[in-house]
């Protein structure tokens, strides 16, 4: 079952790839391109781990059961206008 804590701990680690990435860059050890593609697969899964806390926050509020959330699809994600 997936926890806030975990999800917390996992939204770290993205945010150590995105640093490491950007450094990688900097220091010439990867190429524009490749740092760009794989900071928007970095950046996805942060906005799928945002979303997916929000779900069960949404769902502790409403009286729910928050372990019920589930990770949505990117491009659901990704598409969500407010």
């Amino acid at each position: 079952m997936t926890t806030d804590h975990g999800i917390h701990e996992q939204i770290s680690d993205l945010v150590t790839q995105e640093h490491e990435l950007r450094a990688q860059l900097q220091a010439h050890e990867i190429e524009p391109a490749e740092e760009r593609a794989r900071l928007r697969r970095v950046e996805a899964q942060l906005d799928q781990c945002w979303d997916l806390l929000r779900q069960r926050q949404a769902l502790r509020d409403s009286g729910g059961d928050p372990g019920t959330a589930s990770v949505r699809p990117v491009t659901e994600v990704e598409g969500y206008l407010g």
